[in-house]
């Protein structure tokens, strides 16, 4: 079976470039999802971080602006995956999903781990 990857990408994000770097020097050409221009649903993001083992509050980027802004210190993870669905910069990134698990790439040699 060849090895498909998809990574939800930053281009701005070194630690993103980097996984996505990683992913194609193993020889996979991944599906690119760039997250910020086309963020996920509710479900879609639920899932993802099930998949990852991660809590919304893990996978929150609580340094930009706009988590302050919104005021989701003390927010129910429901409350704070609508505010990711929403407001897509607050999505911890990258998160890569492939046929051996999901992770989130941080840092970005994290990715190693579903990529063998």
């Amino acid at each position: 079976m060849t090895a498909t990857a998809t990574i939800y990408h930053n281009p701005r994000c070194n630690t993103s470039r980097a996984a996505l770097k990683l992913i194609q020097q193993a020889g996979i050409e991944p599906t690119v999802v760039r997250y910020l221009e086309t963020p996920p649903t509710k479900d879609g993001l639920r899932k993802l971080l099930d998949d990852a083992g991660l809590t919304a509050s893990q996978a929150i980027r609580t340094k930009e602006a706009v988590y302050k802004e919104l005021g989701l210190k003390d927010s129910s993870e429901d409350e704070l995956i609508a505010a990711m669905v929403d407001n897509p910069i607050l999505i911890e990134r990258p998160i890569v999903v492939t046929n051996k698990g999901t992770v989130l790439a941080r840092p970005a040699e994290k990715v190693l781990d579903i990529l063998r």
